[in-house]
């Protein structure tokens, strides 16, 4: 089922929570709604549940406008951050829970119903729990158990909010690639909320991200990460070193250090003007070198060096007082035989630049 949301508008007393929002989910998409706290994207999605009303707009479920239709008319299955369990209630009961509550002339019969149980348990791998109560399950089954429960009652559209921010990192990263091989099995339309840019980067076709009740950007990860259109998209989407300066005829010049660098048109601002400006690099994007070294680019020192198994993060005290990260393989950093407090010459393999009011 496809999604359509027309101008949608909330406001909660003076704080504008959504201010004109239209989208598009085609029918069979895996779209994240990133975002910081505040931006909107929890909002917008409990509207698309008829969990909140707009103040404008309108959503459109499969070509019908839903204004006037309740949520479990919608045929949306929603999963919350905390699961909503029922306590008292086994595995098999609180999935089965939906489909006995349905009005009886769309109930199907209690064999049907055991049978569609364990076959949605089998699908999240947890047939083996069926008798088991949520208090002696972990949390990522807790969150499948949560996931099949929403699937019980064949939604058209599976909306997850912030589905695995409970969860410790290990189980979160496996339940991100389990959710991306379900979701290319089922071909459910949907759309799930997050504020961990790894997590939609990796699981999601398309990232829509938001920023103070506003569409930010729109596009596939990868697109949206080598190709930001704002200083807030760059810095939101990964670690952002950033150098204040001025945009000189297509030259970035730092405003300390003397740094100055011919900067390509892919890098630059759709319409570059001469004026304030910021640039910025990714850690993986910078170069370490001996202060003695020649190179062209800007003078650091080290902080520390933090070991992360292959990788070494590099913290740096950069010319403006700012602390920059660089990250380097372990052969890379040996070499370098740097230790605090060492000058350093950091370069930019390359660096994106933006106005300076764009933020």
């Amino acid at each position: 089922m496809s999604i359509l949301v027309q101008q949608v508008s909330k406001r909660f007393g003076d704080f504008a929570a959504l201010d004109d929002v239209s989208l598009e989910f085609p029918t069979g998409e895996l779209v994240a709604l990133l975002g910081p706290s505040g931006c909107g994207k929890t909002t917008l999605l409990r509207i698309v549940a008829g969990l909140e009303f707009a103040d404008a707009g309108r959503i459109v479920l499969g070509g019908e406008d839903v204004a006037s239709i309740g949520t479990r008319e919608r045929q949306v299955g929603f999963v919350f951050q905390h699961y909503a369990l029922f306590r008292h209630m086994t595995v098999f009961e609180n999935v089965a829970f939906g489909l006995r509550v349905k009005a009886r002339r769309e109930r199907i019969s209690e064999p049907q119903i055991r049978a569609k149980v364990h076959e949605l348990l089998g699908l999240v791998q947890l047939d083996w729990l069926a008798d088991h109560y949520p208090a002696e399950l972990s949390g990522g089954q807790r969150q499948r158990i949560a996931l099949a429960r929403a699937l019980a009652v064949e939604p058209k559209v599976l909306l997850l909010d912030e589905p695995f921010g409970a969860l410790d990192a290990k189980v979160r990263k496996e339940l991100r690639s389990w959710l991306r091989r379900l979701h290319d099995e089922l071909h459910i339309t949907t759309i799930f909320v997050t504020h961990d840019q790894e997590e939609a980067l990796e699981v999601a076709d398309r990232i829509v991200l938001m920023n103070r009740g506003q569409v930010a950007q729109i596009g596939a990860p990868q697109d949206v990460y080598d190709a930001p259109e704002s200083a807030f998209v760059y810095e939101f989407l990964g670690a952002a070193n950033r150098l204040a300066g001025r945009l000189e005829t297509r030259d970035f010049v730092a405003d300390a250090g003397g740094y100055r660098v011919s900067v390509p048109d892919g890098d630059l601002p759709a319409r570059p003007q001469d004026g304030r400006a910021v640039a910025y690099v990714r850690p993986h994007d910078l170069a370490l070198q001996p202060a003695s070294s020649g190179e062209h680019g800007i003078n650091v020192s080290v902080r520390r060096a933090i070991p992360l198994g292959g990788t070494v993060r590099v913290e740096l005290a950069a010319p403006d007082a700012s602390v920059w990260e660089v990250e380097l393989d372990r052969a890379g950093w040996r070499a370098l035989n740097a230790s605090p407090g060492q000058a350093l010459r950091a370069v930019p393999r390359s660096l994106r630049v933006f106005p300076l009011q764009d933020r």
